[in-house]
């Protein structure tokens, strides 16, 4: 199913062929995020994220939009703690231009002056955003405790100081340290094949050289923490959670499993409890998230200042009942059978399975095909997940984050559990 070649200067290509469809999803995947970024320069990689989209030697901002516009394609880009993503979809017959708009971004944008300093008024007011966010706010300040004293631990965005201070020396460094071809996916899903794509692909990168620094951080000694933050909102919105596991752990799917069964969806086990049952929270759920050296499990839920106590009593009772016992076969079928779900539905769209390869290809991981996917959630047990439980949400592991009005809370009743 999967076609890979690696270029001479190190870029690698992958390729999947779906031929029944007519479009096409390629992408540029850059194993560089948040993680790589020196504590002075934090939010770097997203800057230069948005800097590709500003102007390159040959299309100005403007027509970087109507090119893609002209044949109803669309474009693109994200950034996370461990790789930024330039991605298109265009139909067959224009993948040729998607290539080139993807390269003629990635490898010749301008990082003009007057745009630099326009470009941070526009990040400083996505970080301003984020303030008014607490619901997206409190895992940032989750994920900072958890990850406490490691870049994973920072903000992608990163932070009005440093970002004040970015420069086109500064980017165009960082940019030549990490944007290196061995550094670098091109990955493509759709009614293409790789035959087609290696001459355009090495022809518009073949600039590209050098290679790319390590991160050799080590991860700290996880610190079990309280931490709550007075601000005014309607609601307290609450993280739990610890550290999980590694995307090259071969336990990875026994998380995913337990991360649905306990948070992952309308019946999993806090939903049902905490808002069908209990009527205390408009939003809970929990998340994995998975890095090339740990990961971070999160318990999230929103409610009011007067549910907060009995909403982290429940999220605790619930986490014991995950400890103590396994998961009834029922349970543990239903989640299976949601994942399962989930993943080949998912994979009806080209860009989703181009993203699915990408990563895979960017951190070196096998090259599996849906069904072998699905193979291996099958083959999780019930009492792997249990162990997971133990393991990963033990009494002396977890961190507990919280935003909401607890100074009203202190007014009200004379006391306060604010921590920071």
């Amino acid at each position: 199913m999967y076609q890979r070649i690696t270029l001479s200067n190190g870029l690698k290509i992958v390729c999947e062929t779906i031929p029944y469809g007519r479009s096409v999803s390629l992408g540029v995947w850059t194993r560089t995020g948040s993680r790589n970024e020196k504590p002075q320069y934090n939010g770097i990689s997203h800057f230069i994220e948005h800097m590709m989209f500003k102007g390159t030697g040959r299309r100005t901002t403007r027509q970087i939009a109507e090119t893609i516009d002209a044949v109803g394609g669309q474009l693109n880009a994200f950034t996370t703690k461990e790789y930024t993503c330039y991605y298109a979809k265009v139909l067959d017959q224009h993948f040729q231009l998607g290539v080139d708009l993807l390269a003629d971004m990635v490898t010749n944008s301008l990082f003009h002056p007057v745009e630099i300093e326009k470009e941070k008024s526009v990040v400083l007011e996505e970080i301003k955003s984020y303030e008014d966010a607490p619901d997206e706010l409190i895992y940032d300040i989750f994920f900072n405790l958890v990850l406490k004293g490691h870049a994973l631990g920072r903000t992608i965005l990163g932070t009005p100081e440093t970002v004040s201070q970015f420069n086109r020396e500064i980017l165009i460094d960082y940019l030549q340290k990490h944007y290196t071809p061995d550094n670098i996916v091109f990955a493509l899903a759709g009614n293409i094949q790789i035959d087609q794509v290696i001459a355009e692909v090495e022809g518009r990168f073949s600039a590209l050289n050098g290679k790319s620094e390590p991160d050799l951080s080590i991860l700290p000694q996880l610190e079990p923490t309280i931490y709550f933050r007075d601000k005014d909102t309607e609601q307290v919105h609450l993280c739990i959670g610890s550290r999980g596991i590694s995307r090259k752990d071969p336990r990875k799917y026994a998380v995913i499993l337990m991360d649905s069964i306990f948070g992952g969806s309308v019946s999993s086990r806090l939903f049902q409890r905490l808002r069908e049952d209990e009527g205390l929270v408009y939003s809970t759920g929990t998340s994995h998230s998975a890095f090339m050296d740990t990961g971070v499990f999160t318990i999230y839920a929103g409610t009011s200042m007067a549910n907060f106590e009995r909403v982290v009593a429940l999220i605790r009772e619930e986490i014991a009942k995950l400890r103590e016992r396994p998961v009834d076969q029922e349970e543990l079928n239903r989640a299976k059978e949601q994942l399962k779900g989930n993943l080949l539905l998912s994979l009806e769209s080209t860009c989703n399975r181009m993203s699915r390869l990408a990563k895979m290809e960017l951190f070196d991981d096998p090259l599996l095909t849906p069904e072998e996917t699905v193979a291996r959630i099958e083959a999780v047990t019930a009492e792997e997940v249990q162990a997971l439980a133990v393991e990963l949400l033990a009494d002396d592991r977890l961190i507990t984050t919280a935003i909401g009005p607890f100074g009203k809370a202190e007014a009200t009743h004379g006391g306060t559990k604010s921590k920071g």
